[in-house]
C-alpha cells in the first residue's frame, strides 16, 4: 500500500525545539525540503520566546531538555492567548502510556516516540495542520453564522412590534 504524496505550503511555520543538535539538524533537512519554514529553539524560555513573536503554525517540542522541560513549555503556550491555538506534537524517547497521557493533558495535539520515522512525523504534521486549518475556518464561519443570525432576529423583531 503506497503513501500519498504530502506536500505544504511555503507560508506554513514550523517551530523545532530539541537541545540535542543531531535532533535539529535532522528535522530541519526533512522538512526544509517539503518547504516549511522552519524555526529553531534548544531551550524552553527560547521556545516560548519564538512562539509568542512569530506565531508559527506548529510547534515540534522535545520533551526531555535541560532546565523548563518540554512539559512545562507546552503548559505555558497553552495557558497564552496569543500562543493557546498553535497544535504542539511532543518528540520524545518517553514511550509510557502516562508521558503520553500527561502530554496530551497539557494540551499537545499528538506524540510522536524517537528515534522518528520521517514518514509518520510529515503525516502527522499534515494532519495537524490541516485540523487547525479547519478549526479556524469553522470559528469564522460560527461567527458569520452568528452574525446573521443578529440580522435575521432583528429584522424579524420591527415588523412583528408592528403587528403587536
Amino acid at each position: 500500500m503506497g503513501c500519498k504524496k504530502l506536500s505544504s505550503s511555503a507560508t506554513e511555520t514550523i517551530l523545532v525545539v530539541d537541545d540535542i543538535p543531531a535532533n535539529v539538524n535532522v528535522l530541519l533537512t526533512m522538512l526544509t525540503e517539503k518547504g516549511f519554514t522552519i524555526l529553531v529553539a534548544k531551550e524552553g524560555k527560547d521556545a516560548i520566546r519564538k512562539a509568542g513573536f512569530a506565531k508559527p503554525d506548529l510547534i515540534l517540542l522535545d520533551v526531555m531538555m535541560p532546565g523548563m522541560d518540554g512539559f512545562e513549555v507546552c503548559q505555558v503556550l497553552k495557558s497564552q492567548p496569543t500562543t493557546q491555538h498553535i497544535p504542539v506534537i511532543f518528540m520524545t524517547a518517553l514511550a509510557d502510556t502516562v508521558d503520553k497521557i500527561k502530554g496530551l493533558d497539557l494540551g499537545a495535539a499528538d506524540y510522536i516516540t524517537k528515534p522518528i520515522q520521517h514518514e509518520e512525523v510529515l503525516a502527522r504534521i499534515h494532519t495537524q495542520l490541516k485540523l487547525n486549518k479547519l478549526q479556524r475556518e469553522l470559528s469564522r464561519k460560527n461567527k458569520e453564522l452568528e452574525a446573521f443570525a443578529r440580522t435575521v432576529a432583528h429584522d424579524l423583531k420591527n415588523p412583528l412590534n408592528d403587528i403587536i
